[in-house]
Parts: C-alpha cells; sequence; structure tokens
C-alpha cells in the first residue's frame, strides 16, 4: 500500500536514466556523449515510453550532452514531443535536489519527464515509492541501469505535494536498441 494516499489529480513522474555514454579521453564528464549502444538504446526509451503510454507533458533534462542526447533522441520517436527544460541544476544532484526541482514543476503538468543521472535518480525513486507493482520496487534496488525508466503515479493538487513514501511505482522498463538491425 502507499504509505499515504493524496487528493487530487492524478500524476506521474517519469525518471530516465541517460542511455550508455561514451568515456573519450580528455573529454569533461558534463561534455562526454552517448556510446554507439547508447545511440542505439536511448530511442527505444522514447517507444517504450509511447507504449507505455507514459508521454509527458513537460520534460526536465540535465545539461550533460549524454542526457541532451538521450532526450533528442527519444523524443523523436513521438509525434510532438513536449516543451524541453534543460536545468544544470539536474547535473550531479542527489535525491533531494530532484524532488526540489520536482517541486518547482507547473500544477498544470500531469506527467512529467526527468532525465538525469544515478545515483540521483535511482536514489529519488526509491524514496518515492511508498509501494510498487510486482516487482518494480526490488528491480530499482538490484539495478536503475542506463537507459532505465521507472514511471511514479501519485495524487495531488501541485507538484510540491509529492514527498516521500507517496507515489505507487507502476513500471520498471529498461529499454534496449537492437544491434545491427536498426534500433
Amino acid at each position: 500500500m502507499i504509505a499515504r494516499a493524496g487528493a487530487g489529480p492524478l500524476r506521474r513522474l517519469v525518471v530516465l536514466r541517460h542511455a550508455k555514454s561514451a568515456r573519450p579521453e580528455g573529454v569533461d564528464d558534463h561534455q562526454r556523449p552517448l556510446a554507439p549502444r547508447g545511440i542505439r538504446d536511448a530511442p527505444a526509451a522514447g517507444r517504450a515510453l509511447a507504449e507505455a503510454d507514459c508521454l509527458p507533458d513537460l520534460a526536465l533534462c540535465s545539461t550533460a550532452v549524454r542526457a541532451f542526447q538521450t532526450w533528442e533522441l527519444a523524443s523523436a520517436q513521438w509525434g510532438t514531443p513536449p516543451p524541453v527544460r534543460h536545468d544544470p541544476r539536474l547535473y550531479g544532484a542527489d535525491a533531494g535536489e530532484l524532488l526540489g526541482v520536482v517541486h518547482e514543476v507547473p500544477p498544470e503538468v500531469e506527467t512529467l519527464l526527468l532525465v538525469g543521472h544515478n545515483p540521483g535518480l535511482e536514489d529519488l525513486v526509491l524514496e518515492l515509492a511508498g509501494d510498487g507493482l510486482d516487482d518494480a520496487i526490488e528491480e530499482v534496488r538490484t539495478k536503475f541501469p542506463t537507459s532505465a525508466i521507472a514511471v511514479l503515479a501519485w495524487h495531488g493538487f501541485t507538484w510540491d505535494t509529492l514527498a516521500p513514501a507517496t507515489a505507487l511505482l507502476t513500471n520498471m522498463i529498461v529499454a534496449r536498441g537492437r544491434k545491427g538491425g536498426g534500433t
């Protein structure tokens, strides 16, 4: 059961960890691009979000190159991508900092996509999930790999009421593109 059921409309926080990145010599961490596997997996993440009916009203994306590229490739899979805000606070953020950014989201947004990095994203999902469907929480605890998607659902009139243990982890997806034969 969810620790505390809220009032208000159903909202969803969709958390997407950036796709697999490269580690080129002499390139600053913030500037690291996607690796070939990441270039295959990011579109698969976009398709997985569409198939799960989790397309966002707004996306918040880290300013790191690998997160930006993940967003671009994933959102290209949708007819009309939603607005995106590239927020430098998401790079290297811990769960508390991420939740602070989420709390600023306008109330008209019902589904929010957060594109960023571990360990902050994994910690945020585990902190917010009061319960989960099937074994979703255990899957996140075991590993939240690159291109992983977690979907948290909760009820609230505003995003600033989202609090620890108040959301239901409804889905955990690890999107992978196919090697060699397209994405």
